[in-house]
């Protein structure tokens, strides 16, 4: 029994020590070009008079990057954002309406909008 409570604390001390446990923070470095996570791309368009403005719109982020869309609209709508995960935003008639999304996979990412058959933009997000 002795023996087996010796391989468990070997065991934990090597598990402790992979986890890197430690007291001491490491400083984060920002790499030049690299956004900070909190900092979220602002894609803004208006929906007046059956008209889309702007539209193909084309933006780029990062994977985890907050992306908010900011709509005006006088007409219901519904956005939908294809990336992974996907997303569906219900447009009402109101300025102002905010809409918040991260991306987790690299790569295009269309948001579209439903109704009017537009694509408003579409973000190259990068890892």
């Amino acid at each position: 029994m002795t023996r087996t409570w010796r391989y468990a604390a070997a065991a934990l001390a090597v598990a402790a020590a992979a986890l890197g446990c430690s007291t001491e923070e490491s400083p984060v470095t920002k790499q030049p070009g690299a956004s900070s996570a909190a900092e979220a791309l602002v894609v803004a368009f208006r929906i007046a008079n059956g008209t889309v403005s702007p539209v193909n719109e084309r933006r780029e982020a990062e994977v985890g990057q907050p992306i908010d869309l900011v709509v005006d609209s006088d007409a219901d709508d519904e956005l939908h954002v294809h990336a992974t995960p996907e997303y569906t935003f219900a447009v009402r008639p109101e300025a102002g309406q905010r809409f918040r999304f991260t991306v987790q996979v690299p790569g295009r990412v269309e948001i579209e909008l439903h109704h009017a058959h537009k694509t408003v933009a579409t973000v190259v997000v990068r890892p």
